[in-house]
């Protein structure tokens, strides 16, 4: 029965996305929808098959404002949790701000970030920074506050000190949860510099996009489309295997 769910999960999202790239196909064959609005799938491999080499290129430079991007997210989210886990008192002020942070869109932050910081690396950095923050903030302070408090009691008994309660329980609590934030982190990552670029840069998969919308080059841009989706799931999937390393406990309980 495990290896028949297990066969299931991981081709029915294959055969799934085949059907649908199937049908788009037919769409385009058929002309129900006109080519200069939307490009057959046979067309945007052909454009990122032809222009592959110059999408490295650019892709190159987005994933480093992502990876630069988020492991300042991570660590600040890993800090700020352990500070509002530690402090109530900065639970309370700070929750408010967390919350209000995530109700700005970032295309509305992006164009103050290029005013102030100009069309470099910095402001798309820092826009990577603001999106991932959130998701590693949350989660590894649920996963914090997430311990027995029974546990803790019998910690404090024996006198151990607030580093080693945290080092010993609370860090291994949140794992799951850190992993979780990770994931969302990462795809938000690389979306997250690409929207940076669109409004103003020099390089980069969205700088890319916005010269072949002005080409009228549909099919070069939805190959961008899949390039970042592409490299987003590559990422979600690294993490999948950092975590299997690190919690190789979990994996066996699920077999």
């Amino acid at each position: 029965m495990k290896k028949s769910r297990g066969w299931k999960e991981k081709f029915i999202p294959i055969i799934a996305i085949l059907a649908f790239l199937l049908i788009w196909q037919m769409v385009c064959f058929f002309h129900w929808v006109p080519g200069y609005m939307l490009p057959s799938p046979v067309d945007v491999v052909k454009a990122l098959v032809n222009d592959f080499p110059l999408l490295m290129h650019h892709a190159g430079v987005t994933l480093l404002e992502a990876l630069l991007g988020l492991v300042i997210g991570v660590l600040l989210g890993f800090v700020t949790a352990a500070i509002m886990d530690a402090f109530p008192v900065v639970k309370s002020a700070l929750n408010p701000i967390l919350v209000l942070t995530q109700t700005i869109p970032p295309v509305a932050i992006a164009p103050l970030l290029i005013l102030w910081f100009s069309y470099g690396i910095t402001p798309k950095i820092i826009l990577v920074v603001l999106v991932s923050f959130f998701p590693m903030a949350v989660g590894l302070l649920e996963g914090f506050q997430s311990v027995d408090p029974d546990m803790l009691k019998l910690l404090k008994s024996m006198n151990a000190n607030r580093w080693q309660i945290f080092w010993e329980v609370k860090f291994p609590a949140a794992l799951g949860t850190f992993f979780a934030g990770l994931r969302i982190a990462v795809s938000y990552s690389v979306v997250g510099a690409v929207i940076a670029e669109w409004l103003g840069g020099f390089i980069g998969l969205g700088v890319y996009m916005t010269r072949v919308k002005k080409s009228l080059s549909y099919d070069k841009m939805f190959a961008v489309i899949f390039l970042v989706s592409a490299l987003s799931l590559l990422l979600m999937e690294l993490v999948k295997v950092l975590q299997h390393a690190v919690m190789p406990w979990e994996y066996k309980k699920e077999k």
